[in-house]
């Protein structure tokens, strides 16, 4: 029998995961591991013929020894489930600890696998299959991934199940602690929750009255709590703005998108953790609307808020995509409406991912929507930072960019019709995709031959369930621009309601190509190719 490593490449991509007590005991051939997200991460085989699927998965990778390749072991070797099999004399809460992973894979993680004749060279397609494989489902190959944060909730779940009593839960609290001092150094017991949270110099807030607010924020990773900066912009009566900034310390170890924003570990050292920062937050913006530039910066301070067991702020939030979408329809399938669209077509003076100038962007479009013109003026009032100037590393903003924005009453001229306006080819185009009567039939754009041009951190397992925690904008010519992650095992976008009406109000047929291009950091535009 003749196995192509292509196939058997979709059969683990597309296949179901289950617990890892039910692989087989009697079987071998090609697996995969599945993350407590849903996510494929491991890609390996039995290829000795001493070795069933069981022994290898639910022993082995599960139960075996952290460090060496028991991926399982050494991926959720973290916070309370965390133990140094070399260290004696923490060996019995270190146990303890490995009981509780070891119960914890079984309740959150997952498997897959293909059984195959021991006639098979199953290394020779253990290489193949890894050398076609996507880099996400791969990613605990070789150690190329850091082991994960706690995922606290659902270890509660499984002490829940597991009921321990007060000696267990004290011994991995240990190991926490322990495992904290091993990643960032010594550190004390932590306070009560009950406890008053530590007096830091939260820059003041600015005194009102106000009108509306701005809220952008940044974040250090792919947990949408992780903010790392924090910018408002107040808007006066006489339509002035004044923007309040802050860096947070989001205290986590990994960073992702200081790639993005600049700002990294060593930006935020000193300044005031989410939990110090938001009763400021609370207290100015209560009662008042608070705008935000989609969806993102909402669910981040809910995020975050969650992280510290902290109540959610009740503000009137809204969305000033809406606000531009009814003010500048002729940008639908022309850009769109994400700041960096809008900075172009308005003519708008910002940096983009800098908090403090997101917010102010997304005020000025909110009164540019309502007709009103600004005009920059030189700085009167201090944007307000993060008052830590005593650390002589810190990364503060220069004072130019310190700046108050002055509306003058007059109406912006009216814009000509939608088709007198030309298109702006801005983009640029990562991938064409040819559209199947599959396509059409089941609502679906294959992305497959361009996939890696997408971000990673957009990209999830194959279903809802383990989607990505970061989604991208698709424009598509539409009412709305959809936003969404990708499914990382069938490589198109998880969101397909939208696909039906693309492919009518476009007349696409089988046969038709579609264009994808990158308008802006995690925002694309989805269009036909013009027939000739």
């Amino acid at each position: 029998m003749r196995f192509a490593a292509e196939d058997l490449l979709s059969a683990l991509l597309e296949a179901s995961p289950r617990p890892t007590a039910q692989a087989p005991r009697d079987a071998r051939g090609l697996y995969g591991l599945v993350d407590h997200h849903g996510d494929l991460r491991y890609i390996g085989s039995t290829s000795s013929t001493d070795q069933t699927f069981y022994e290898r998965i639910h022993q082995r990778h599960r139960t075996g020894s952290e460090g060496m390749s028991h991926y399982f072991s050494q991926m959720y070797n973290t916070g309370r489930m965390w133990r140094d099999r070399k260290d004696g004399l923490t060996k019995a809460d270190g146990d303890i600890a490995k009981a509780l992973r070891n119960e914890f894979v079984v309740d959150h993680c997952r498997a897959v696998w293909l059984p195959m004749p021991d006639t098979a060279d199953i290394a020779r397609l253990e290489a193949e299959v890894l050398s076609l494989a996507p880099d996400h489902a791969i990613a605990w190959n070789r150690r190329r991934m850091q082991a994960y944060d706690e995922p606290v909730d659902l270890v509660e779940a499984t002490l829940r199940r597991l009921g321990w009593g007060a000696r267990e839960l004290a011994a991995i609290e240990r190991q926490r602690l322990r495992y904290l001092s091993a990643m960032v150094g010594p550190i004390s017991a932590p306070a009560p929750k009950s406890a008053a949270i530590r007096q830091t110099r939260v820059t003041p807030f600015p005194k009102g009255p106000f009108c509306f607010f701005a809220l952008d924020v940044e974040t250090a990773n792919n947990d949408r709590g992780s903010i790392c900066q924090i910018g408002v912009a107040c808007v006066r009566p006489d339509n002035s703005i004044e923007t309040w900034v802050t860096y947070v310390d989001p205290q986590v170890e990994r960073w992702v998108f200081t790639y993005l924003h600049g700002i990294s570990a060593r930006t935020v050292k000193g300044a005031p953790t989410f939990a110090e920062v938001l009763p400021v937050l609370r207290d100015a913006l209560s009662g008042a609307t608070v705008y935000q530039h989609s969806g993102f910066d909402r669910s981040a301070v809910a995020a975050a808020c969650g992280n510290c067991d902290l109540p959610v702020p009740e503000w009137d939030w809204r969305d000033s995509v809406h606000v531009a979408r009814a003010a500048w329809p002729e940008l639908r399938g022309n850009g769109g409406h994400g700041l960096a669209s809008l900075k172009q077509h308005l003519g708008l003076v910002f940096e983009h991912h800098d908090a403090g100038e997101d917010a102010r962007a997304a005020a000025e479009v909110v009164l540019r929507a309502e007709g009103f013109q600004p005009v920059r003026m030189q700085p009167s009032v201090q944007t307000a930072r993060t008052a830590i100037a005593e650390d002589e590393d810190f990364d503060l903003f220069d004072d130019h960019d310190d700046t108050v924005m002055v509306i003058r009453e007059a109406p912006v001229a009216p814009l000509p019709p939608p088709d007198e306006i030309p298109r702006q080819h801005t983009g640029r185009l990562i991938g064409t995709a040819e559209i199947t009567q599959g396509n059409i039939d089941n609502n679906h754009i294959y992305l497959r031959s361009f996939f890696e041009e997408f971000p990673a951190d957009a990209i999830g397992g194959s279903n809802r369930a383990s989607a990505a925690q970061r989604e991208i904008a698709v424009d598509w010519g539409g009412n709305t621009v959809v936003t969404t992650d990708l499914d990382g095992a069938k490589k198109f976008f998880r969101k397909r309601g939208w696909i039906r009406e693309f492919f009518d109000r476009h007349g696409v047929r089988a046969g038709d190509m579609v264009t994808v291009e990158e308008i802006a950091p995690y925002s694309y535009r989805v269009a036909p190719q013009r027939r000739s």
